[in-house]
């Protein structure tokens, strides 16, 4: 097959595959987390954990799934005669299987699984360049495009002036029509991917600079309350959490983590 024939036959599947998948039913899995040390209570219907350590107390609850993140309501208290440090980066978890035993990194068999949580202002730095990255994601789709089209529209002409007969004139404008269709199918999918993750994005800096536990310096007495966010361990059936007040306190929690999942349907608009 000549590589323009490839392109339009590959336009075309790809466009026949869009229009399937769009009405294909998806398996999603949500994440679940509940508390199970600690000071347990029920408020407003949800598990809450409280535990404290030297005068450095933690009360947590599961929030949300948040993306490439489970999400922890937490608040930290100040409990001691003095002021303390507070980092939402000193939250750490280690991965448990059901039998409470620690489980190994997938990227190194020798360690263990353990995480630390994303650190705000970190993540927050990261947006223009994640942006920018997504700018020039959709300049090099906008040139393949142009190339494809240039080469479409090629064939198109060569195809229908070398057509011997009406069989294949029909041919050649039934799959060239699905390979224009293709192709606007890709630009559609190509500004669509664009615009929903600059959306994405902007979400991102809000959740970091809004919604996420800030670093702060808590007087005696004093508290502060935010989302820490985890990045996910699916293998994981328990999640020993970890926050470090370096020198002073480690707070234990302990989260049960199930993993449902769920059939949703694709429908085309």
């Amino acid at each position: 097959m000549k590589p323009l024939s490839v392109l339009i036959h590959t336009l075309a599947i790809g466009f026949a595959a869009t229009v399937l998948s769009s009405c294909a039913p998806t398996l999603t899995t949500a994440y679940q987390l509940e508390p199970v040390s600690g000071d347990l209570a029920t408020i407003d219907g949800r598990a809450v954990t409280k535990a404290e350590q030297n005068g450095v107390g933690v009360v947590a609850s599961f929030e949300r799934e948040d993306m490439e993140f489970i999400t922890l309501d937490i608040e930290v208290k100040n409990r001691t005669d003095h002021s303390i440090d507070v980092n939402p980066a000193d939250f750490h978890f280690t991965a448990l299987d059901g039998a409470h035993n620690t489980l190994t990194d997938p990227n190194n068999p020798s360690l263990e699984l353990t995480r630390p949580a994303a650190d705000p202002t970190y993540e927050a730095g990261r947006m223009n360049m994640k942006r920018k990255q997504e700018e020039k994601r959709l300049k090099t789709a906008k040139v393949l495009n142009t190339v494809l089209m240039v080469a479409l529209v090629a064939s198109d002409i060569s195809s229908s002036s070398n057509s011997h007969s009406y069989r294949e004139y029909t041919t050649n404008r039934v799959t060239h029509g699905l390979g224009y269709q293709g192709l606007a199918v890709k630009r559609a999918i190509d500004y669509s991917n664009f615009a929903n993750r600059m959306q994405r994005y902007d979400y991102e800096e809000y959740r970091w600079r809004e919604l996420a536990l800030k670093a702060n310096t808590l007087a005696p007495g004093e508290s502060v309350r935010g989302f820490v966010y985890f990045p996910k361990a699916s293998a994981a059936r328990y999640l020993a959490i970890n926050y470090t007040v370096p020198e002073l306190a480690t707070v234990p929690l302990l989260f049960k983590q199930d993993l449902v999942q769920e059939k949703k349907n694709r429908r085309r608009r």
